[in-house]
């Protein structure tokens, strides 16, 4: 029977036969049994429980194979979450780089990108690429703070491509890129592109509002409001490579491209960022964070995460099969700030690979 199909539709066939052999939460999350039948070990999980009690953290869930192994606080809760919403950008990408609506290799010159007091000829020759890969060399004010620009060169002084700076005016500009050549709003995108064709279950798009000081740029910042339980669903759509239930929501191949690595650790700008004792061994790919440690073998080997101020954060380890989902609700005014730091979350994370017994937990 295979021999009398074409080749596209064998490879679509065996597409929906792999998803469908894959576990997707449908209204609402599946829960493991057991800890031990996902592999993972139920004592050592739960042991996690006093250490997030100790942090700031707000809510976390673990996800083996599709299955909830371990969740805490409120996971419908929804708010900001800081500097995921660059990741989540780059998946929106996909389909309109595939489409050829986004040229990767489009200039800000061709785009007549413009910003307050003009940018420098320079600076117009960054692509598309560049800016979502933070290597503009665009280092003009950004509207949104919580970046690293204090220890931007001076403008002008980088050729666009070769020089790393996680830096907002890009992430800023790659949103309203997005908008120009496509014509659509990045939250309706957000919506019709991922939160509806992956069943989020509290997405709400009259909490998605753009942000910015237009003194210091007239390009906004495009912050994301999401809950921790569809922070989850964005990991496992990531995880299976941008197949959910059969239905290719984002191109594979830009999934995989995304998270591949573009600026390792050694290349990082701001110089203090290349330290491995500061407990950070992510460089950096396509606006997600992508491990880079210096054995890339073992439960982290192409291990990727989407990581935002204070405590919001999701990890996937497709050695694992494993996604996690991590949120720290910002606090109101006159409390005491909360965070969760990177060493924090590796800390966590290291919990998790530890609690993980893979076949061992099933005999």
């Amino acid at each position: 029977m295979w021999l009398m199909l074409p080749r596209p539709l064998i490879a679509i066939v065996l597409t929906c036969i792999a998803s469908s052999a894959q576990t997707y939460p449908a209204k609402d999350w599946q829960k493991a049994d057991k800890a031990e039948s996902a592999g993972f070990s139920t004592q050592r999980l739960q042991s996690l429980t006093p250490f997030l009690q100790s942090l700031d953290t707000s809510a976390m869930m673990v996800v083996s194979h599709g299955h909830v192994v371990y969740e805490y606080g409120d996971l419908a809760k929804l708010s900001y979450l800081a500097s995921c919403r660059k990741s989540i950008l780059a998946m929106l990408y996909g389909n309109y780089v595939a489409s050829g609506q986004i040229p990767l290799n489009k200039t800000l010159r061709e785009m007549n990108f413009d910003d307050v007091g003009g940018l420098l000829p320079r600076e117009l020759d960054a692509t598309v690429e560049n800016l979502i890969t933070a290597r503009s060399g665009v280092y003009h004010p950004a509207s949104y703070p919580g970046d690293a620009s204090d220890s931007a060169p001076p403008r002008g002084s980088q050729k666009p491509g070769t020089y790393y700076l996680y830096n907002n005016w890009d992430f800023n500009a790659a949103g309203a890129v997005f908008e120009k050549l496509t014509g659509k709003d990045i939250y309706d995108a957000l919506e019709s592109d991922l939160a509806i064709p992956i069943g989020m279950q509290d997405f709400d798009r009259s909490l998605q509002r753009k942000e910015g000081d237009t003194k210091r740029s007239i390009i906004p910042a495009y912050p994301i409001h999401l809950s921790t339980r569809d922070m989850a669903r964005i990991g496992q759509l990531m995880l299976r490579e941008g197949n959910w239930k059969g239905r290719q929501v984002i191109p594979r191949d830009w999934a995989k491209r995304i998270v591949s690595l573009v600026t390792p650790v050694y290349d990082m700008n701001p110089p203090s960022w290349k330290e491995y004792a500061q407990g950070s061994l992510w460089g950096y790919g396509y606006m997600w964070w992508v491990w880079d440690g210096q054995r890339r073998e073992g439960p982290f080997a192409g291990a990727y995460s989407a990581r935002g101020a204070i405590g919001q954060y999701i990890t996937v380890f497709p050695a694992l099969d494993v996604v996690v989902a991590h949120k720290t609700v910002p606090s109101t005014r006159g409390e005491r700030l909360r965070n969760v730091s990177g060493m924090e979350y590796q800390a966590i994370l290291m919990h998790i690979v530890a609690a993980y017994c893979g076949d061992k937990c099933r005999q």
